[in-house]
């Protein structure tokens, strides 16, 4: 079984591990959650603009693992920011995925068409009404970090961020970890980059392990980092599992972080992306 990690600081717990299920097509989507499940992932991600809610709420309930068992995370896409639409797509993500709450709810992106403080309210609001668990953020700057978790009743306890080898991101687990929230790290393969980084083969070859191992492996071994792994194969999904029976030293830690670099960052949106730390 995947091991846990602290979510925030009022003691909840977050499967260390996940599987992300952004652009999974639908047929895929069914098979990957039911198979993840039934290999012992217990953490799903995946958000309304995936488009495949429905098709997560299917793989969970065909694996047969019990609902209370699996942390459940979407994400509320940023044109249903305002309250009442807010509180309409919470409501339609939860009768896609065939649940009554979602371990965690976040905020897509940050948007500057809705007033964060009522984009924060709803959160609190879905939070309160038991529609979600816990509450947090995506794709959030440091600043944004602060000034959500300012307005906020409730803790913050996650920003889901692009974190691999190649992004320095130490400014945002620093806040991170002064606000009490977690990191979760999406693309932590570059889009692939890093199974053909010389640097993390090397390190795979001497460990007798995978670059994708490595280089998960790396995240989820840093304080307060969750991450997320994506995969339509399930000898790959079962692999990638496989990252809590070695550990990386000091000199490979430092190794892998020394291959960020000014042009790291993969996703950024026109539209969508903040001003970036």
């Amino acid at each position: 079984m995947i091991p846990t990690k602290p979510l925030g600081r009022d003691g909840a717990t977050i499967p260390a591990l996940g599987l992300g299920v952004f652009r999974m097509a639908s047929e895929d989507t069914i098979r990957m959650v039911r198979t993840a499940l039934q290999l012992g992932y217990r953490h799903i991600d995946t958000a309304q603009i995936y488009g495949n809610e429905a098709e997560v709420g299917r793989g969970l309930a065909e694996s047969g693992v019990p609902r209370d068992e699996v942390f459940v995370t979407t994400k509320v896409w940023v044109d249903h920011y305002r309250g009442a639409d807010f509180r309409q797509s919470v409501q339609d993500s939860l009768a896609r995925l065939r649940t009554d709450y979602v371990d965690l709810l976040l905020l897509h992106w940050p948007s500057g068409k809705v007033p964060l403080a009522e984009q924060i309210a709803a959160l609190n609001e879905a939070h309160a009404g038991g529609r979600a668990r816990h509450i947090g953020v995506s794709n959030f700057t440091t600043a944004l970090m602060r000034e959500a978790a300012a307005l906020s009743a409730a803790p913050l306890v996650n920003n889901q961020v692009e974190y691999h080898p190649y992004l320095d991101q130490s400014a945002v687990r620093a806040e991170a970890q002064r606000l009490g929230m977690s990191i979760t790290a999406y693309y932590g393969m570059a889009d692939g980059k890093v199974l053909q980084d010389p640097v993390i083969g090397a390190t795979a070859q001497r460990l007798g392990k995978t670059p994708a191992q490595v280089a998960l492996r790396w995240l989820v071994q840093q304080d307060n980092v969750i991450a997320l792994s994506k995969t339509l194969r399930a000898e790959r999904a079962a692999d990638n599992a496989r990252i809590f029976d070695f550990e990386l030293d000091a000199a490979d830690m430092r190794a892998l972080a020394g291959l960020a670099r000014p042009d790291g960052r993969l996703v950024s949106p026109d539209g969508l992306a903040p001003q970036w730390d």
